[in-house]
């Protein structure tokens, strides 16, 4: 049991509730006993594509949370809430609504590398203290800017351009470390106006997409069927990103000992090593020299 599970998280939960329920379906299956992380956190209110790992892909969460991301939002004009979602109070409110041809003109604002300040309510550390910690004792929370990437960011729908909009659904391609709260309110600020996030979804995470996710209830229906397997994705799944190497026997050997290896004839960057289909290591070619970055048990 080494790959992953990519779930479609529902409204309502945590990520670590995910991690929870995929290990009763093991338990449940009769499964072997394996480790399980996820690949990228999601608040209970947003939903869509959870990666989780099993076994030896636990060391590839890592990958996966820093990993580009895309989401489908929608951000509702007028109100403002402390946490700019709609789980907060109202701190703002406004009465004026943009038309589309005003938002498709500031999108362009929002698109490729940008510094956005991340929400009061995140995980974020202060000295030491989450900073949502702070926020629920009403402190006053100040945190850094921070530059982020928004690789791509369109309207949904076919609204005409002088359709004056109460909320909009907006698609947002980013790199790790976007906040798409933020997002949302300086695109209402950017309007003249205010606004929150009333519903997200993540689409894709890394190389991991909405189409194949499962649902925890078809996760419950194959534990109880013993059908777990047919749902896991290889190993490799998480590396399909990444070129893969082939290595002979004893480069396969030297290398799970921790080896570097010379005289290899590949270009500089990471490279998914295998013995036949046996995953090795995720390891880097530099200067000729391989050498493991994260080595697999397998």
């Amino acid at each position: 049991m080494h790959g992953w599970l990519v779930i479609d998280k529902p409204v309502g939960i945590g990520s670590t509730q995910v991690v929870s329920a995929v290990k009763r379906a093991l338990r449940t299956a009769g499964g072997p006993k394996v480790k399980v992380g996820h690949g990228g956190t999601l608040d209970p209110l947003a939903s869509g594509v959870l990666p989780i790992a099993l076994g030896e892909a636990t060391k590839l969460a890592g990958r996966m949370l820093d990993s580009d991301k895309v989401y489908a939002f929608t951000l509702a004009f007028g109100t403002q809430t402390a946490t700019l979602d709609a789980e907060g109070e109202a701190v703002a409110t406004s009465d004026v609504r943009p038309i589309a041809a005003a938002l498709d003109a500031v999108l362009p604002r929002f698109t490729g590398p940008i510094a956005q300040v991340p929400p009061a309510y995140s995980a974020l550390k202060v000295d030491g203290q989450r900073a949502y910690d702070l926020a629920r004792a009403g402190e006053e929370v100040v945190l850094a800017s921070r530059d982020v990437t928004i690789h791509r960011l369109t309207r949904d729908g076919d609204a005409a351009s002088d359709t004056i909009l109460n909320e909009v659904t907006l698609v947002a391609h980013v790199s790790k470390g976007t906040y798409i709260r933020s997002l949302a309110r300086d695109i209402a600020l950017a309007l003249g106006t205010v606004g929150h996030v009333t519903w997200l979804h993540r689409v894709k995470a890394g190389p991991f997409a909405l189409v194949g996710a499962i649902t925890l209830d078809k996760l419950d229906a194959a534990a109880k069927a013993s059908s777990l397997e047919p749902l896991l994705l290889p190993l490799r799944a998480g590396l399909d990103d990444i070129p893969a190497f082939v290595l002979t026997p004893d480069q396969a050997g030297a290398l799970r000992q921790g080896r570097v290896l010379d005289g290899i004839a590949a270009d500089d960057g990471l490279v998914f090593a295998l013995s036949g289909d046996t995953p090795v290591a995720l390891a880097e070619v530099e200067a000729n020299q391989l050498r493991v970055v994260r080595g697999f048990n397998l």
